[in-house]
């Protein structure tokens, strides 16, 4: 079973620093950026900094993260 879907994916592969912390430090700095009208981005990305939460740091270390873009 594959913890992100397609969108959540390409996500963490744009902000991908190396460790699951340093993506969560990303994004959570993205969001500050994000505009009223971007509801969509800003659900997306508090779904992914909660599946980033919830896992380890060798999970996230075990994922393949290939964009598909």
């Amino acid at each position: 079973m594959d913890v992100f879907t397609f969108e959540e994916r390409n996500l963490v592969c744009i902000y991908n620093t190396g460790s699951r912390r340093g993506v969560i430090a990303a994004l959570e700095e993205m969001k500050t950026y994000l505009q009223e009208d971007e509801e969509e981005l800003r659900a997306l990305t508090d779904s992914v900094i909660g599946k980033l939460t919830a896992m380890t740091d060798g999970a996230f270390l075990e994922l393949e993260l290939y964009p598909d873009f």
